[in-house]
């Protein structure tokens, strides 16, 4: 069972082989997440390449996502990452530093300036009513075409049908509109990550009802 310490989280039941990662996951958590979007649109807009996306997601999951949220993983083929909407998304102020010097070093000339922006726009585009947030869900290249990726949503959205709370995605990546489709996201719009970039897909999923699935 995962932990229930933040403020909103729901009590989640986990299948057998899937687990709450812990604080010293994040390597593991960051790792699965840049492969996972190696080939993801909007990343590869921000960065310029592969290289930042391990530091960038591991940071996110070591000073975000783990302390004030919930993520999970299943052995080391996939890994997500949740938080209730009233936690605190902002990374600490050393974090941050090493977050911009790892896209600076790491990305292409101008990430830094391209991350801080699509940071502030998915932010100032978020949805102010109270839901759970999926800020990643990500396979390996090896695991994918299993059904990974739906074992690792189905305990959460299971959980947020039955505390009658809503999920909210960015989708990224045209290609996964339609498994987003069938968990029960739907568009609320399109909007650009910043000037050039190609456009995020805000998905929202109203909770379900055992007459509904």
């Amino acid at each position: 069972m995962a932990r229930a310490g933040e403020t909103g989280v729901p009590k989640i039941e986990l299948p057998r082989g899937m687990s709450t990662a812990s604080r010293d996951d994040w390597r593991q958590l960051g790792a699965i997440t840049a492969e996972a979007f190696a080939e993801d649109p909007v990343n590869l807009w921000i960065f310029g390449n592969t290289k930042p996306m391990a530091s960038v997601f591991g940071t996110l999951a070591r000073s975000v996502y783990l302390p004030r949220g919930f993520c999970h993983i299943s052995g080391d083929s996939g890994a997500t990452m949740w938080c209730h909407s009233s936690a605190n998304r902002e990374l600490p102020f050393l974090s941050m530093m090493g977050l911009v010097a790892a896209i600076t070093t790491k990305g292409t000339r101008g990430a830094a300036k391209r991350g801080l922006t699509a940071a502030e726009t998915m932010a100032k585009e978020h949805p102010t009513a109270p839901h759970l947030y999926l800020f990643t869900i990500g396979t390996r290249k090896a695991a994918r075409g299993k059904g990974l990726g739906k074992t690792l949503m189905a305990p959460v959205l299971a959980a947020a049908d039955r505390d009658h709370l809503p999920c909210y995605l960015e989708n990224s990546n045209p290609a996964n509109m339609g498994f987003y489709r069938s968990r029960g996201f739907e568009r609320m719009k399109l909007f650009e990550p910043g000037p050039g970039g190609p456009p995020l897909e805000a998905m929202w999923r109203e909770p379900r009802s055992a007459k509904d699935v």
